[in-house]
């Protein structure tokens, strides 16, 4: 199972909310790049970074910070947060983003999903974050009625390389992943389930490893990490350096590059 630091951007800085609240924004590190050197030089074989200025706007904010990052690391980055027309996609990528997660327009243009998933095969991951199991979009400000588990399921014949899972109860609260969720999830999909939300130890990680056969195959940590609770080095020997394209060996699950 491939483990993926977050890096949370807001104003240009690392930071970490509380439960996706940008009131409770907690500030780790005014240079994001020295954080992603920091993962990566600790093992880290991919980046998760979330604009969440971007989330708020709905166009990316921190394409500067994005674009350090990218030309700093020689790992694959994967960035979310604002993502809502094909313009902001393209501009990621032109900077050197490996995928880039929609999340708002999964709700509410999924069409856009599909002539995205059909340009860009492989690059388009979208992210399902969730309040008692219905679709927060709008960077958790709005939450839908869409549940997840039908937006996995349409997302999944739109043609995206995998699903992120978030349980924004949990989301920097250290309380631990949502298992039963993210079970139906992986059960219900034919593509990859990224998780994240909650993870506050190795315990942790190894339960998450029991749903890789499922096809879990990589889980997002963040405040964890920036805690201490983690150790980056020790949570990759914990539960293996695999990449979450790899297909699980009893599933015959696609694997995307």
């Amino acid at each position: 199972m491939e483990v993926i630091p977050a890096i949370d951007l807001l104003d240009g800085r690392c930071v970490r909310l509380y439960q996706g609240d940008y009131a409770q924004a907690q500030v780790f590190n005014d240079n994001p790049t020295e954080v992603a050197k920091l993962w990566v030089d600790q093992g880290a074989s991919r980046l998760h970074v979330v604009d969440l200025d971007g989330a708020k706007s709905g166009n990316p904010v921190n394409t500067k910070a994005i674009e350090e990052i990218v030309e700093t690391v020689s790992v694959p980055v994967q960035v979310g947060g604002g993502l809502r027309n094909h313009l902001g996609v393209t501009q990621l990528l032109s900077l050197g983003v490996e995928q880039v997660i929609l999340g708002t327009v999964a709700v509410e243009e999924p069409s856009l999903v599909k002539h995205l998933c059909e340009e860009f095969p492989g690059k388009i991951l979208v992210g399902i974050d969730a309040r008692q199991g219905r679709v927060a979009t709008r960077g958790w400000l709005e939450t839908s009625e869409v549940t997840a588990i039908d937006l996995a399921e349409q997302m999944t014949k739109m043609g995206v390389a995998a699903i992120i899972y978030t349980d924004i109860h949990r989301d920097g609260t250290l309380a631990g992943p949502n298992l039963e969720t993210l079970r139906e999830l992986a059960a219900g999909v034919s593509i990859p389930v990224i998780a994240s939300g909650g993870i506050s130890s190795v315990t942790d990680l190894l339960s998450l490893l029991a749903l890789q056969p499922l096809g879990v195959g990589g889980v997002i940590v963040g405040r964890a990490l920036y805690t201490g609770d983690i150790s980056l080095k020790e949570a990759i020997q914990a539960v293996g350096s695999g990449r979450w394209q790899d297909v699980p060996p009893d599933t015959g699950f696609s694997a995307f590059a």
